[in-house]
């Protein structure tokens, strides 16, 4: 069985992951959160790499409350920047691949097309600037790595926008959801399902590494804005609550959002040929569980 750290893996992506390696014999998958593995900890870390002699360390662990990150950027930049440096530099040490998991907030640059992976990045919150930094910590430290840059995660696990909207439809008669962000909704168990797939490649050496280092978009198919996804939401639940669109305007926040989060998936494809579900498809999956 081959040994695979997962961190952060209380979260959405870290609970699907629990899911479904819990029917594979292939890995010996250890779950940690912040309580089993705080790390930010380099001995602690490099302790825990010494007794397992991970192959594979998946990275879910990070500081998401993009609000909340604009009062407490140190440590918004202690997770996702000073961690993802221990991660990168132990990994290396350990011969460790690294799949890291970053955000479509990273962009920012006000363009209007699918946004390429190359193309300018210019984060403006706390959340964002600090999930660069440590995306360019694993580049600038070690060479085996598989960064993914994905946008609007949810899940049956944790909370999300399609378990807000659920709740505040049963609530109230109407609901005001910004119309003027446009980006693709994520389902995590298929982003889950693609680093399991990625791993069995590399482990059974169908996938050579040297070809898949590198950085990823990766969201479901499609385009949306966040108020397509609440009517999409109370459509298909047939719930009562009437949705208006409003500019980002009417609904200010301590951290901007970016306008434009809709990923370009040509490198992806490119490289792992892999088919990616349509949005709609994977949160009326979701829908159903809920």
């Amino acid at each position: 069985m081959i040994p695979i750290l997962i961190t952060g893996s209380n979260g959405q992506l870290g609970s699907e992951l629990q899911y479904l390696l819990k029917e594979q014999q292939q890995w010996l998958p250890v779950f940690t959160d912040q309580k089993d593995l705080d790390i930010r900890d380099t001995l602690a870390v490099d302790a825990f790499f010494k007794k397992y002699k991970f192959k594979f360390c998946i990275n879910c662990a990070a500081y998401t409350a993009v609000d909340k990150a604009e009062i407490e950027k140190e440590l918004a930049y202690q997770v996702n920047a000073e961690a993802v440096e221990v991660l990168a530099n132990i990994c290396k040490a350990n011969q460790t691949f690294l799949i890291h998991i970053s955000s479509d907030y990273v962009y920012h640059n006000g363009s209007n097309g699918p946004i390429k992976e190359e193309d300018d990045k210019s984060p403006k919150s706390i959340y964002a600037k600090s999930k660069l930094a440590g995306e360019e910590s694993i580049r600038n430290i070690n060479p085996q790595h598989v960064i993914f840059r994905s946008s609007w995660i949810y899940s049956s696990f944790g909370h999300n926008f399609i378990k807000t909207m659920l709740r505040l439809g049963s609530e109230r008669k109407e609901l005001n959801v910004v119309s003027d962000q446009i980006g693709v909704p994520t389902y995590a168990r298929d982003l889950a399902s693609v680093i399991i797939e990625i791993m069995e490649r590399l482990a059974s050496k169908n996938l050579e590494a040297k070809y898949v280092v590198g950085t990823y978009n990766y969201c479901n198919e499609g385009i949306s804005s966040w108020f397509e996804f609440a009517k999409l939401i109370m459509t298909y639940k047939n719930i009562d609550c009437q949705i208006n669109p409003i500019p980002s305007s009417s609904y200010p926040t301590p951290a901007p959002r970016p306008f434009n989060s809709h990923l370009d998936l040509a490198k992806f494809h490119q490289t792992f040929g892999i088919k990616i579900p349509n949005w709609e498809e994977s949160a009326k999956k979701v829908l159903d569980m809920l």
